[in-house]
């Protein structure tokens, strides 16, 4: 039976993504956190709701218990972060060029594995800075950093 800590993924601040592919992402990305993951926070128990959003260049995770009443706010900066967002959000750009536009193979496998490498790089950087606040398992955090993108995409 797989983990579930997180009963609930909300992004107060999401707005429309600019394009279906993203969008598709992100609600992939709430759908698989949901039915599997890996979410404890020190000294708290679960299940939890979790918020996501970005204030003045920092990243908040606030914590709620199942009836939603606030636990606790996780504030990371998002310095760490910032260019593999950068870096990401260009290369979810790429990919859906090359899906829409010249349908290479070989590229789009190209452009995959790089997204890849940048999604794991991020969800790794997430980690370490939950470290100690925050067990979470890698895919949790490869989902997570996938929201956290999401937030930074304007139309």
């Amino acid at each position: 039976m797989a983990e579930k800590d997180l009963v609930s993924i909300v992004l107060p601040d999401a707005q429309p993504l600019p394009s279906p592919h993203a969008e598709a992402d992100r609600r992939q990305a709430v759908e698989d956190l949901l039915a599997s993951n890996v979410f404890r926070p020190k000294g708290l128990n679960g299940p939890f709701r979790l918020q996501i959003m970005v204030r003045e260049g920092r990243l908040i995770l606030d914590i709620r218990d199942a009836a939603d009443q606030p636990l606790h706010a996780l504030v990371l900066a998002l310095g760490p972060f910032r260019r593999l967002i950068k870096d990401y959000l260009l290369v979810v750009e790429s990919h859906e060029k090359a899906v829409t536009q010249d349908g290479s193979e070989a590229r789009i496998q190209a452009i995959d594995m790089g997204r890849r490498g940048l999604h794991n790089e991020g969800a790794a950087v997430l980690r370490d800075r939950l470290a100690g606040r925050v067990e979470l398992d890698f895919e949790t955090a490869r989902r997570l950093f996938t929201l956290v993108c999401a937030l930074h995409q304007r139309i």
